[in-house]
């Protein structure tokens, strides 16, 4: 039996002890549900517990390893972001406009793990409609740092990413739009995921803009994010943007060193504003890349500058489009009135919070007549531009490195009042989004007894080598051991 708290134990660790019968789901269940019990009114991470469908779904799990019937995540307690739907809880998207609704179907990444036998600890909190960087744009609670509990966890997935680093959870699902995977990642101390574009289905998803979307695995080490995209990943019928490319087997594929990989340093990833820590941290990490037989290679990526701006068009003109269906007429909430019209404007006045109607505005005005070619069909060319950038430098190297975010976690409160340094801190995840390339974020060190997170940029459906070039390092460095001192020997 292993002297790891269950809380603490990977994936990888309690799939062996789960089928080695040392310990049973139900004792996983249990230890999670208590440690969320104790630590989560701090932390803010669930907007909703699902404790009696946890428990239920251990207590199958364990009949299926009773029976060898396992799979890998059988068993294994996970936590969903809330914009995935569920049949068995309530999907918010952290907004009022939803609250209390209740999907009659499984997103289709839900189902794969339910076949699974996976565990659902509960919804995890997000910003609403997935739409901001620090998880302060909840309609229901803020998400606070496990590192310290002053400091944002980061966004708009701050609540599956603050449960994984906590050990409230073994590992979780987010969505990445911008950056919301892999920068509260950073700031969390663990490794979050963005898929290619077409590698998981969206059908369940919540959207946020639909060309930019992905979901993604949360976990404490590569291996466990390996694991879980593994269960996830693949073409779905009902996502006609899920691309019919085989999934690897990426856990298998971990090990061994860095020797022949080419590695890129774009220099415009070296921006203002970046703080001393985190720069000193990521050129430790490129070094300790070095060390490992990694070639390091200068690329160039000259439209990155651009890529923020780009986004902040494209982004909410699709968000625009795509929240116009919560009208208060078939589900969620609905403030009558005299008037349709009138229902319609008092049901999203209410029911949307100041960042969404922001990004509603600013993507209904970028879509109107006179304006729509002057910005939206401009940015969608010059993300043609940065994506041609991306496959000009994948000719070069293998994949690219840079920080995760220019800073570490920053206070709460500290940027709700100016959206502009706000959107700054995805600055350098944005362009793998317009590009639709894959990025991991795992840690390379502390900056302010704080976590800094690398980013590992790689070519489209080259999950693989992203894996590789990550879990190398992973392994070699004592990073990923590093836990938060909140409630650490709960």
């Amino acid at each position: 039996m292993s002297s790891t708290p269950l809380t603490w134990l990977t994936a990888a660790q309690s799939r062996r002890l789960l089928d080695a019968r040392e310990v049973s789901a139900v004792e996983l269940a249990e230890a999670h549900l208590a440690r969320i019990e104790a630590l989560d009114g701090d932390i803010g991470a669930f907007l909703h517990v699902m404790a009696d469908v946890a428990l239920a779904q251990a207590a199958d799990a364990d009949r299926r390893i009773a029976a060898r019937d396992v799979a890998p995540m059988t068993g294994i307690p996970i936590a969903l972001k809330d914009v995935l739907v569920t049949t068995d809880a309530p999907t918010t998207a952290g907004s009022k406009i939803l609250q209390g609704f209740r999907s009659p179907y499984d997103a289709t990444v839900v189902r794969r793990l339910r076949e699974q036998g996976a565990v659902f600890l509960g919804k995890a909190n997000t910003d609403e409609f997935a739409m901001g960087s620090s998880n302060e744009n909840s309609a229901y609670k803020p998400v606070h740092n496990p590192w310290d509990l002053s400091r944002v966890p980061g966004g708009s997935s701050g609540g599956p990413a603050a449960s994984v680093a906590a050990g409230m959870a073994t590992v979780s699902l987010g969505s990445d739009t911008g950056g919301s995977i892999r920068q509260p990642a950073g700031f969390c101390g663990i490794v979050g995921v963005k898929t290619t574009y077409g590698r998981v289905s969206r059908y369940g998803l919540i959207a946020f803009a639909s060309s930019l979307d992905q979901i993604g695995p949360f976990a404490r080490t590569v291996e466990d994010a390996a694991l879980l995209l593994g269960a996830v990943a693949g073409h779905d019928p009902h996502d006609s943007t899920t691309a019919a490319v085989p999934v690897p087997d990426y856990a298998a594929a971990l090990g061994g060193d860095l020797r022949g990989v080419r590695v890129g340093i774009a220099r415009e990833y070296n921006v203002d504003g970046m703080e001393p820590g985190v720069s000193d941290a990521v050129g430790a990490a490129i070094d300790r890349m070095r060390d490992l037989g990694a070639e390091i290679v200068d690329v160039s990526l000259p439209h990155t500058e651009y890529a923020l701006a780009t986004y902040y068009i494209i982004a909410p003109a699709e968000a625009s489009a795509n929240l116009s269906r919560f009208d208060g007429v078939k589900y969620g909430l609905s403030v009558e009135a005299p008037s349709l019209r009138e229902t319609y404007e008092r049901t999203r006045g209410e029911g949307f919070g100041p960042e969404v109607k922001r990004r509603i505005m600013l993507g209904t005005y970028a879509l109107s007549a006179g304006y729509y070619d002057a910005y939206y069909v401009k940015a969608q060319k010059v993300r043609t531009l940065i994506k041609q950038d991306f496959d000009q430098a994948f000719e070069k190297v293998d994949v690219i490195v840079a920080p995760t975010s220019p800073t570490v976690a920053f206070g709460l409160n500290a940027r709700t009042s100016d959206p502009y340094q706000m959107y700054l801190a995805d600055v350098f995840t944005i362009p793998a989004n317009m590009a639709g390339i894959c990025g991991v974020s795992i840690p390379c060190g502390m900056s302010e007894g704080m976590p800094v997170g690398l980013q590992i940029l790689a070519k489209p459906f080259d999950e693989t080598t992203m894996f590789r070039v990550a879990h190398a390092y992973e392994q070699a460095e004592q990073w990923k051991d590093t836990r938060p001192a909140v409630g650490s020997l709960a």
